[in-house]
């Protein structure tokens, strides 16, 4: 904390307006810490809208909004291989085969949903990081949207169609990468992770990437199995696409949006992106 730090701020902040007293506060208080505690300029700025992220992922709270900060940079610095290349070319083919989709509507608790689908990866043509990657353009893309840094994201894996040859790229270093980002290195509140058709030999790679996770994302992982239709529908009535159950158009047509909206941010992905 620094000599001027104003006092601990009451009440809750995620609801407050960007312009409101106590949020420009710990804005700035934040911008302090980070400009106080890095020589070389931060890659992506320090920005009002950037730190907020940071903020409203740790509900206000300074010194691990500050952790979640220097957190991210540094796993963007140690991870090239991910976050070097952000443009939409390079998952373009992930893209095309409908792999992922973001629904249009939230759930109740005004959570954004994703809904991944192993099937819809060859891992003959995509290897993990390429996969990852794919999480990784989704959730820059997202956390630029206020509502969604302040309810968080929950995610959907369709694991029907999982292989050997999936499980054999699940490396000990892409599951401390995976849960890096689910823990404590992206500003996105993760809040569920559900996992439906999963075979029984997902779980040991499971096994390999539980070690890593913090026991709050370990109580928010729900497996439903093959008949998930009634418990999965008890997390998201009504705003699934059909083929889960729900109301909303199939997942064609939402991959092909979401699909469509990332090459439309091509510019600002590669804006974020640490190598041209």
């Amino acid at each position: 904390m620094s000599p001027e730090e104003p006092p601990a701020l009451p009440g809750n902040l995620n609801d407050l307006p960007d312009d409101a007293p106590a949020v420009r506060a710990a804005v700035a208080e934040l911008r302090h810490r980070a400009e106080e505690g890095r020589v070389q300029p931060w890659p992506l700025g320090l920005s009002d809208a950037f730190l907020l992220r940071f903020l409203r992922a740790r509900d206000f709270h300074l010194d691990q909004a500050w952790k979640l900060l220097k957190n991210y940079n540094n796993w963007r610095a140690e991870s090239p291989e991910l976050s070097a290349d952000l443009r939409p070319s390079s998952i373009l083919g992930l893209l095309n085969a409908g792999y992922h989709t973001v629904l249009r509507e939230r759930d109740p608790a005004g959570s954004k949903v994703i809904i991944y689908r192993i099937a819809q990866w060859d891992p003959k043509m995509f290897t993990a990081f390429d996969v990852f990657r794919v999480s990784l353009i989704t959730s820059e893309l997202i956390v630029r949207e206020i509502e969604t840094q302040r309810n968080g994201v929950k995610v959907i894996f369709d694991l029907q169609g999982w292989r050997f040859a999936h499980a054999f790229q699940i490396s000990p270093v892409v599951a401390k990468r995976i849960a890096a980002v689910l823990t404590d290195s992206f500003p996105l509140k993760v809040r569920g992770i559900h996992l439906i058709n999963e075979p029984l030999f997902f779980h040991p790679v499971f096994a390999v990437i539980k070690p890593f996770l913090s026991e709050k994302i370990k109580a928010r992982i729900h497996m439903h199995g093959c008949s998930y239709l009634q418990t999965l529908q008890q997390h998201f009535p009504r705003i699934l696409p059909k083929e889960y159950g729900g109301e909303a158009v199939p997942m064609e047509d939402l991959s092909q949006e979401w699909a469509d909206f990332v090459i439309e941010s091509a510019s600002y992905l590669q804006s974020i992106s640490q190598c041209p």
